[in-house]
């Protein structure tokens, strides 16, 4: 029997979610019942495995249980890029071997491809998905460097960039802190609560009834029942023969990779909506979505959707391994997303963040996922690396793909991925990754 240690718990309020409309979410499970196939988490990953579950297999039943809310938890306070292209956090130009990236490239596209389909299939409104592309902006010389490197990569695959100068940089984003940007096409970028949102709602109605949504119910124990396995929550429990768990770093509360997954925390703040005179003082194009040429720098969204116009800032990195913060993290994390934003937009410097939280991500010391049947009937898709939008949806797919005995060479390919290495013992691997993350962060100087 699994008995699961910890629940998830998300601090802060994210503002993806909390400017949309409020939704009632599916009722806990109170009852017990039967299906087909049983999934554990509601983020990219367990989504994109239910509603590929559902198209590879209509006639089947399939339940999915979330410990929060649909758009609550990690996925909901994602930043939003679905990046098609090679993307690796711990490289210095995003890049890696040109035959690897190749393959990722195919394979997030396959996210991307997944994104849309969806959005059309389910009429999703466009500001839940667009495949506008991205820029990497760079703020200092150093950056920029990184930007001629990072295209030069890509030009030896065969791929497509544009390089902006200053003055296009200001054009886009209303700033002249940007030295240099490298534009490319193909990433997605996701209202991430909304689409979450639409994606679980849309595949529950389209299902016939046949696939079930369960929110505020974590699931507390897991254990073997005859042939098939057992899922208790507080007050219900699923019965069925197979398991999808995709509840990235949280494996480890059931019991999996215990030594071998490093939980991080990244931080986010949403202005207020801004007013027409702050829009008319800022300039630059109604939305925009900028990583930077550092990945330990900061990240910056222009949108204009569901609560208006508004600036979203994403930097910092902690490791715990609790998988807990507290407030007072997020108020001293707040002055450093306060700065980041004043020193990019001074003419905005009156603008308060209206939101501010911090969102789990899950990274192997060798930057590999965690995609395996670990016991009969038990189908493990996490660890996505920092990189959940298109990552945790390609596990979903190719987990679902698995139970339902699809030909698949996506799930053939993460089976045949090396083994998660072993993290250095604690206190070592904690102290050590913040150490580096804070040397990092601080070479970074203006990117951050």
């Amino acid at each position: 029997m699994i008995r699961v240690r910890r629940q998830p718990i998300d601090t802060g309020v994210s503002g993806w979610q909390d400017v949309l409309p409020p939704r009632a979410p599916s009722p806990p499970l109170g009852e017990a019942i039967t299906a087909d196939l049983l999934i554990i988490g509601g983020g990219f990953a367990g989504l994109a495995a239910l509603r590929r579950f559902n198209e590879c297999e209509p006639e089947a039943s399939a339940v999915l249980l979330d410990a929060s809310a649909i758009g609550d938890g990690p996925s909901g306070r994602n930043s939003g890029f679905m990046i098609d292209l090679p993307h690796d956090l711990a490289s210095s130009d995003y890049g890696g071997s040109r035959d690897r990236d190749r393959l990722v490239i195919a394979q997030n596209r396959e996210a991307v491809a997944f994104a849309l389909a969806q959005r059309d299939t389910l009429a999703m409104p466009s500001e839940a998905v667009q495949a506008v592309g991205k820029v990497n902006g760079a703020a200092t010389e150093k950056g920029v460097r990184h930007n001629t490197d990072y295209a030069a990569h890509l030009a030896s695959l065969d791929e497509f960039s544009e390089r902006l100068d200053a003055r296009a940089m200001r054009d886009l984003t209303g700033t002249d802190y940007y030295l240099d940007g490298l534009y490319t096409p193909g990433t997605a970028m996701l209202q991430p609560a909304l689409y979450n949102r639409l994606l679980a709602d849309g595949t529950v109605a389209a299902s016939g009834g046949r696939c079930r949504l369960f929110e505020h119910s974590g699931v507390s124990e897991l254990a073997r029942a005859g042939g098939d396995w057992c899922a208790r929550t507080n007050r219900g429990q699923v019965t069925a023969p197979s398991v999808i768990l995709a509840v990235n770093g949280h494996a480890a509360s059931f019991g999996f990779y215990p030594r071998q997954l490093l939980h991080v925390f990244t931080y986010a703040g949403m202005t207020r909506a801004l007013s027409d005179r702050e829009l008319r003082s800022l300039g630059g194009q109604v939305r925009w979505s900028l990583t930077p040429s550092d990945p330990m720098g900061t990240t910056v969204r222009r949108v204009d959707g569901t609560g208006g116009a508004r600036i979203v800032v994403r930097n910092r990195f902690t490791c715990d391994p609790s998988m807990e913060i507290d407030n007072a993290r997020l108020v001293r994390v707040a002055r450093t997303l306060r700065t980041s934003f004043v020193r990019r937009f001074p003419t905005l410097k009156a603008v308060g963040m209206e939101y501010v939280w911090g969102g789990r991500l899950c990274l192997s010391w060798n930057g590999v996922s965690a995609f395996s049947e670990p016991q009969p009937g038990l189908h493990l898709a996490v660890c996505q690396n920092g990189l959940g939008a298109a990552r945790g949806t390609l596990a979903g797919i190719a987990a679902a793909e698995r139970v339902a005995r699809v030909n698949s060479a996506l799930a053939t390919h993460l089976e045949a991925e090396e083994e998660l290495k072993t993290l250095p013992p604690e206190p070592v691997a904690t102290l050590g990754a913040n150490a580096v993350m804070r040397w990092n962060e601080f070479r970074a100087g203006r990117e951050l």
